[in-house]
């Protein structure tokens, strides 16, 4: 097959001619695109969106007798937004899951490049999660971090199931494409000790990785009131709290509204009065994370 040559190219006498040619060699003219690439206002494809925690929590349970962690990598329920199309994506760079791991469970270590934050929403006391080696509690209210490509595993030393949010940028990570995964354990390899056993040492709560809620609301306490706010008093979790994402706590005040705000994407998660919320650090995009009755989550995409 011959491609036209430049002089072929020169000597277009029309621009049907001229795109006939720039097709054949795989350009096609700015002027002259099918579908815009820049528009006035951002366009809304996602749409707003909640999951009620009770019934995640119900379907968790019912998996929690039909399928392991041998054969789950992680027993998690995906909220994907009901955009015509989607499978994946909570709102368009992050996907949020709800994760339950049963007593005595151990889910296996492994990695990615996909950045991860965990809401607690309820654990007993011997619930962690193993971060670079490193036994780090999980208790309710707390935000736990995994980096990226950093190694980790779940394990429950307690006596009752233990439940989550997951908060990963999956879905941005497989538009940028540099996805790995990478298992480090195999199947089996590392039955967790229950409470009190040899190999049970307390996980640590003395992680950068980790922003306990009882830290959380001494600093919400200690913040300057911001009662006529967008979002009331708020409190940012580290700085940053992972690469690509910022972690805000806020405290609604008694009578408190939330001013209605436009925005380049959101998500949120919200409980009583206070919430969290989840912001992405890129200009292109802010997501949030609050709670919505306890442990509910709620999608807002582009208002």
């Amino acid at each position: 097959m011959s491609f036209p040559s430049p002089s072929d190219l020169a000597r277009s006498s029309t621009l049907e001619e001229l795109y006939r040619k720039l097709d054949e060699v795989g350009m096609g003219p700015g002027w002259n695109k099918p579908t815009p690439s820049l528009w006035s206002a951002p366009r809304k494809t996602f749409v707003p969106a909640h999951w009620k925690y009770e019934l995640a929590r119900g379907a968790l349970d019912a998996a929690g007798r039909l399928i392991n962690t041998a054969l789950a990598e992680r027993r998690n329920l995906i909220l994907f937004n009901p955009a015509e199309g989607n499978t994946y994506g909570t709102v368009r760079t992050l996907v949020a899951a709800y994760q339950m791991i049963m007593p005595g469970e151990w889910a296996r270590v492994h990695r990615h490049t996909p950045n991860a934050l965990r809401l607690i929403l309820d654990a007993e006391p011997g619930t962690y999660t193993e971060v670079d080696g490193v036994d780090i509690a999980m208790a309710p209210g707390d935000v736990l971090l995994t980096p990226n490509w950093s190694t980790h595993g779940h394990g429950n030393r307690g006596k009752s199931s233990a439940y989550w949010l997951d908060f990963l940028d999956a879905p941005l990570v497989q538009l940028l494409e540099p996805m790995f995964f990478e298992a480090v354990e195999g199947e089996g390899e590392r039955p967790d000790a229950p409470a009190g056993e040899p190999g049970s040492a307390p996980a640590t709560t003395g992680s950068s990785f980790v922003f306990t809620l009882e830290d959380t609301l001494r600093r919400l306490g200690e913040a300057k009131p911001e009662p006529r706010g967008p979002f009331a008093t708020q409190i940012e979790l580290g700085h940053p709290c992972a690469r690509h994402h910022g972690a805000l706590h806020d405290e609604a005040h008694p009578g408190h509204h939330d001013r209605a705000l436009s925005h380049d994407g959101q998500q949120h998660l919200r409980g009583g009065a206070r919430r969290g919320r989840l912001r992405d650090r890129r200009p292109t995009l802010r997501v949030a994370a609050r709670r919505r009755g306890r442990g509910t989550g709620l999608a807002s995409p582009l208002a």
